[in-house]
C-alpha cells in the first residue's frame, strides 16, 4: 500500500471566547490557514486536489458546506473540491485520516486536511439548539430511546463526571493535572517549542485588519496560575469533581496539515514531516462517552504491532481532566510523555479543528525531543474515538 505523509502542519494561537480572534469570520480564518500550509510546503495550489475540513457547529457563519467557503475565501483554484465533516471533536482528526486514506488509496496526490470553529460566533451546540427552538425537534429519536431508555440526551459533562468516578479520580487530582497542564504550556511558550506550527494571523476588531497586531501566542494559558486558584473554582454540578478549570477552554482557532504522496514528494521536492504508520476509529459506550480512547489505544497498538513503550510521545485531548488521567491509569503510559506541551485546558479546544490542531503539535514536538512515534487520540460526542499513530521522518 502506499504512503501517505505530512508535509506542512500548522495552527493558528488559540482565542479566547470573544478574545483576539474573535473578529475573523472563520471562513477567512481557515482560509488564512489554508493559503499558510500550501505556502510552508512551497506548493502550487492548483495541486491540491480536495480540503476536507472538520467543524462541528455547521450553522450561520460555519454553514453551507463550509470546507467549500474556505477553498473560495482562499487563494486555492475553483477547481480545488472541498467537504465538510462532523465527527464531533475528533472531526478534523477525521479528516487527516479521510486524506491519508486518499493518498494510501493511490487515488489522490496531494489533500489538505483542516479544522476551523469560531466558538465565539458560533457558540458550541448551535445546530440542536437553533432546531429545538424553531420546531425541528431534537436528535434523541424513539428508536434511541428504546435502546437507551431514561438517558434523555447524551451528555458530556455527564460522561467526564462518570469517569472520573469509575477511575477513582478525585476533585485533587483533577485541579493538578490543570495546573500541570499551564505549567507546561507556559514553559513550551516560553522556550518557543510553539514557533514552527503557528501560523501568525493579524488581529482583528469588528472585522477590522490589523496590519502591525499579530497573534502569535494561545490566549487560553494563564500565566499567573495557580494551584490554588485552580482549586477554588466552582463545581459543575453539585457532588461532582469537574469543574470550568480542570476542563478545555472554550477556543476560536484553525488548523491543518498537508498530507500527500511520495510521487507528490518529488514535485515538490521537500523532505516530509512524517508518515502516517496508523490511523483507526473504535465505537463505545455513548452515555459514559468518554473513555472511548482507552478501548482505541489498546486496539490500535495491536494493530500497529506496536506496545505502549514504543510510543515516544502522546497527545491525549484534555477536554476534562479525567479523561487523559483515565486514559494514563489504564494503559500505564509514561506520565511524562504525554500531553508535554500543555493541552486543551491551557490551549483550548477549538473543537471541529483541534484534531489537526493536536496532529500539528504532536509532529512538531517528536522533532524537538528526537522521537520516533507519537500517537494521538480524543474522546468525542457519541462515545467515538480516533486514534492517530505518526512516524516522525
Amino acid at each position: 500500500m502506499a504512503e501517505a505523509y505530512i508535509v506542512a502542519a500548522l495552527r493558528t494561537a488559540g482565542g479566547r471566547r470573544g478574545g483576539r480572534l474573535s473578529g475573523w469570520h472563520p471562513v477567512d480564518l481557515a482560509a488564512h490557514l489554508l493559503n499558510g500550509l500550501v505556502a510552508h510546503a512551497d506548493c502550487d495550489p492548483a495541486l491540491v486536489e480536495d480540503v476536507i475540513l472538520g467543524c462541528v457547529s455547521q450553522a450561520g457563519e460555519q454553514s453551507n458546506n463550509v470546507a467549500r467557503n474556505v477553498v473560495l475565501a482562499s487563494n486555492l483554484p475553483e477547481s480545488v473540491s472541498a467537504c465538510s465533516i462532523d465527527r464531533q471533536c475528533g472531526s478534523s482528526q477525521q479528516a487527516l485520516q479521510f486524506a491519508a486514506q486518499a493518498v494510501m488509496s493511490g487515488t489522490m496526490d496531494v489533500v489538505i486536511a483542516a479544522g476551523v470553529e469560531s466558538m465565539s460566533r458560533v457558540p458550541m451546540f448551535t445546530p440542536s439548539t437553533l432546531a429545538k427552538k424553531n420546531g425541528m425537534g431534537f436528535y434523541f429519536s424513539p428508536g434511541m430511546e428504546l435502546r437507551y431508555p431514561g438517558v434523555g440526551e447524551f451528555s458530556q459533562f455527564t460522561g467526564a463526571e462518570m469517569v472520573a468516578r469509575k477511575y477513582e479520580l478525585s476533585r485533587e487530582q483533577l485541579d493538578q493535572f490543570a495546573y500541570q497542564s499551564h505549567q507546561r504550556a507556559i514553559a513550551a511558550t516560553k522556550a518557543g517549542f510553539f514557533t514552527d506550527e503557528i501560523l501568525p494571523v493579524s488581529v482583528k476588531s469588528a472585522g477590522v485588519e490589523s496590519s502591525e497586531e499579530l497573534h502569535l501566542i494561545d490566549e487560553g494559558i494563564r500565566f499567573d496560575a495557580s494551584l490554588e486558584g485552580i482549586s477554588s473554582v466552582k463545581l459543575m454540578a453539585e457532588g461532582g469533581r469537574c469543574t470550568a478549570a480542570n476542563s478545555s477552554q472554550i477556543c476560536d482557532g484553525a488548523s491543518g496539515v498537508l498530507v500527500v504522496s511520495e510521487r507528490a514528494l518529488k514535485v515538490l521536492g521537500v523532505k516530509p514531516l512524517a508518515r502516517v504508520h496508523h490511523l483507526s476509529v473504535f465505537g463505545h459506550d455513548p452515555v459514559i462517552m468518554l473513555e472511548a480512547p482507552i478501548p482505541a489505544t489498546a486496539r490500535a497498538l495491536e494493530k500497529a504491532g506496536l506496545k505502549i513503550n514504543d510510543i515516544d510521545l502522546f497527545e491525549i485531548n484534555e477536554a476534562f481532566a479525567s479523561i487523559p488521567l483515565a486514559w494514563l491509569q489504564a494503559t500505564g503510559a509514561d506520565p511524562g510523555r504525554l500531553n508535554v506541551n500543555g493541552g486543551a485546558i491551557a490551549l483550548g479546544h477549538p473543537l471541529g479543528a483541534s484534531g489537526t490542531k493536536l496532529a500539528s503539535t504532536l509532529i512538531h514536538a517528536l522533532h524537538k525531543r528526537g522521537g520516533r512515534y507519537g500517537l494521538q487520540s480524543m474522546c468525542e460526542g457519541g462515545g467515538m474515538a480516533n486514534v492517530t499513530i505518526f512516524e516522525k521522518l
